[in-house]
This record gives C-alpha cells, sequence and structure tokens, in this order.
C-alpha cells in the first residue's frame, strides 16, 4: 500500500487572506486525527497572527469533506471519538473567537463533521451539484463538531430536527433555501467568487468584524439588557481604534448631494 506523503490540511496565505485546505482527497477529505489535529495547529496560527484578515476552508479534490473518518472509528469507536472530537472541538471553538471572518468554499459534498464545520462558517458559498446530509443518524451516533448548537440557530429548531434525525440529503438550492448556504454557483464560478468575498472582507474593519461576529452568536444565548450591554462594550471597543474615525471620514465622501451638510 502506497502511503501518501501530501499533509493531510493545508495553510496556504495571499497577503491577509488564510486558506485551510483539507487534504485527503482520495478519501473525499473525510477527517482523521492527523487532519484534526493538523486544523487545530493552523487555527492556533491564525488565532496568533493579527494579519490575518480572513480565513477560507475549503477542500481538496472532488469534495468539501466527506465526514468523519470510519476507519478510526471503526478501529477502536470510543477512543477514536475521543481523538477526534478533542483537537475538532478546541479548533471550533477558537475558530470563533477570531476577529477574522470565515468563509467556507464547498463543492462536491459536505457531509457528517464536514457539514457540522462548514455550519460554523460565516459565509457559505457553494457550487452547484453539492449534496449536503448530516449523516450522523445514518451511523447510529448524534452530531457532533458544533452542529447541534449551529443548525438550529440557522434554519430554526423544527427544520434543524427534520434534518439532523431523518438523515436526508439535500441539493445545493435546497440548501440555499434552508439558509445552509449563501450562494449557489455554477463550479467554474465558485473560487472567483470565494476570492473576490475574501478580499472585500479582508479590506474590511476586522476588528468590528470579530465583535459582530461574536455578538450575533452570543444573542441567542443573552437577554435583551445583556445584550444591549455586550454591544454597547463592542462598540465603544470599536470607537478607540482607528476604524471608526475613517470610516466616518469614508462615510462623509460618499454621502449624496442631498444628504451633505447634515
Amino acid at each position: 500500500m502506497t502511503v501518501s506523503t501530501e499533509p493531510p490540511l493545508r495553510l496556504e496565505r495571499s497577503g491577509a487572506i488564510a486558506t485551510l485546505s483539507f487534504n485527503r482527497p482520495g478519501a473525499l477529505n473525510a477527517i482523521d486525527v492527523p487532519m484534526a489535529t493538523a486544523l487545530l495547529s493552523a487555527v492556533r496560527a491564525i488565532a496568533e497572527d493579527a494579519s490575518v484578515r480572513c480565513v477560507v476552508l475549503r477542500g481538496a479534490g472532488k469534495g468539501f469533506m466527506a465526514g468523519g473518518d470510519l476507519a478510526t472509528l471503526r478501529a477502536d469507536p470510543v477512543q477514536g471519538a475521543c481523538d477526534l472530537l478533542a483537537p475538532l472541538n478546541e479548533a471550533v471553538a477558537l475558530l470563533a473567537q477570531i476577529n477574522a471572518p470565515v468563509i467556507a468554499q464547498v463543492h462536491g459534498v459536505a457531509a457528517g463533521a464536514g457539514l457540522s464545520l462548514m455550519l460554523q462558517a460565516d459565509f457559505v458559498l457553494a457550487a452547484e451539484g453539492t449534496r449536503f446530509n448530516l449523516a450522523y443518524i445514518n451511523l447510529g451516533t448524534s452530531c457532533d463538531v458544533g452542529a447541534s448548537w449551529a443548525l438550529p440557530r440557522l434554519v430554526g429548531l423544527r427544520r434543524a430536527l427534520e434534518i439532523a434525525m431523518l438523515g436526508d440529503t439535500y441539493t445545493a438550492q435546497e440548501a440555499e433555501r434552508l439558509g445552509l448556504v449563501n450562494r449557489v454557483l455554477p463550479a467554474a464560478d465558485l473560487d472567483a467568487a470565494v476570492q473576490e468575498l475574501a478580499q472585500r472582507l479582508a479590506h474590511g474593519p476586522t476588528q468590528a468584524y470579530g465583535h459582530m461576529r461574536r455578538l450575533m452568536r452570543a444573542g441567542f444565548d443573552h437577554d435583551l439588557p445583556a445584550q444591549l450591554a455586550a454591544e454597547g462594550d463592542a462598540f465603544v471597543a470599536c470607537a478607540r481604534t482607528a476604524d471608526l474615525p475613517e470610516g466616518i471620514e469614508a462615510f462623509h465622501a460618499k454621502r449624496p448631494a442631498a444628504f451633505q451638510g447634515r
């Protein structure tokens, strides 16, 4: 048997954009322990690098990610699950705390842990023909990697239970209608569209993005007074940066003539 010398995950930089590519194309990028460990290492590096202003998640080969590596779970179901979930959970939690927005570039298939990871992104752009399946129930397990946290927030509890408990497969168009993805594009246009969005975000107010993405997620767990307080703290923190005065000047420069002088 030929052993691959390719790394299970690639971290590449293009200016302020960091791209994480799942790199087990022969297994449809099914995530095993080395890939999970590499993902955590890459996310830690990104979290420590303030020059990263946007993160892209993508898969090499024919799909985004087909889920967890079944060989890992077959060998020792309990230990295999623990070994996979420890680095994955830490990576997901850390990814949610960084300021840089996260884009998932999805094609082919997003299933199981692949769909769970996709759900954690701020933006999801998908190629036509992509198939989506939460899949866990088909293996007799509950979901992981934050799916039970993200899915009801995106589609509502009733629909989330349907997606999770029936294990059906959804087309890209159905995923867009449900709110699982932002846009569906021809496969040939996907990379360019992701890069265009990534460049736009990378040139935006990264600290404000960070506050915004955390506020939006925390809003489901706070009452209104607590959320108002959190918003106030975040706004004041943004006001201490150079982004706000620069934004005010840019806004004034672009205002329609009818609003000038107000």
